[in-house]
């Protein structure tokens, strides 16, 4: 098989003490390409610094809702010198996140999350959305920027909201979780979203699939993810990791 794994996050903390020897080891694991998105400035700089270090490893830059508290016109103007760096494929990990009650207000996080689709329209770039608790506004404001497309990574929304972002021309990340045994929604998800429009993801170092859930993820764990995406849609996993590598191509621009 050959494996896309479209978002992944090396440069965490979690991958210290043995980085250099997972990354080297993935090619030869399967795993052709590797998307590391940023979440702040600084893990943004390191997906990069990454990205430079590993051929097959790309990077996307940008404010995570969880992280973008206090961030201002400096932060977003040194995420718009970091879109100029030749690896950098795409404006992520943006969006919005509802779920923690400790994560900077609601209006700031729309705020910023606008500010980089913004961002994203005027420098013809794909972007990264986490959309965690806020499907309803996360579709309202990509809404207002029709000239922006990306991921919705790790796709948790309804499929009335998968049908309507398909539409709308978006692709529909899949991760660990869809092999867990109450992962409903994401089955009636991903059947309504046609095969060009999908992508598998680790969300490494977390999301394991089953039977990994609990310890850290890489992205050789991505076989058990397109195991179960494929037998949800009647191919076989060589298929869904080829059809999964080239929609991963097509949305970071690296045909």
């Amino acid at each position: 098989m050959r494996i896309f794994d479209t978002h992944a996050h090396y440069d965490s903390s979690a991958f210290a003490s043995d980085r250099d020897e997972i990354l080297s080891a993935l090619p030869q694991a399967g795993v052709e390409l590797v998307v590391d998105p940023g979440c702040d400035v600084e893990s943004s700089r390191a997906a990069l610094a990454l990205a430079e270090r590993y051929p097959h490893v790309y990077a996307a830059v940008g404010l995570h809702p969880e992280d973008c508290a206090g961030a201002g016109e400096a932060e977003l103007e040194e995420i718009r010198r970091l879109c100029g760096h030749e690896k950098a494929v795409a404006i992520g990990e943006i969006g919005l996140d509802y779920y923690w009650a400790e994560n900077p207000p609601r209006p700031f996080q729309q705020e910023i999350f606008r500010r980089q689709l913004a961002l994203a329209q005027e420098l013809d770039m794909p972007v990264i959305v986490h959309d965690r608790e806020a499907h309803g506004d996360s579709l309202a404001i990509v809404r207002e920027f029709p000239g922006v497309r990306g991921v919705f990574h790790c796709y948790s929304g309804s499929a009335e909201m998968a049908q309507e972002l398909v539409k709308l021309g978006w692709y529909l990340g899949f991760d660990g979780p869809i092999t867990y045994k109450n992962a409903r929604r994401a089955a009636e998800a991903a059947a309504v979203t046609p095969l060009e429009r999908m992508v598998v993801e680790t969300d490494s170092p977390y999301l394991s699939p089953v039977p990994l859930r609990g310890k850290r993820n890489d992205s050789r764990n991505l076989t058990y993810v397109l195991e179960t995406l494929a037998a949800w849609k009647g191919v076989t996993p060589e298929e869904m990791a080829r059809i999964t590598l080239e929609n991963g191509k097509r949305l970071y621009r690296l045909e």
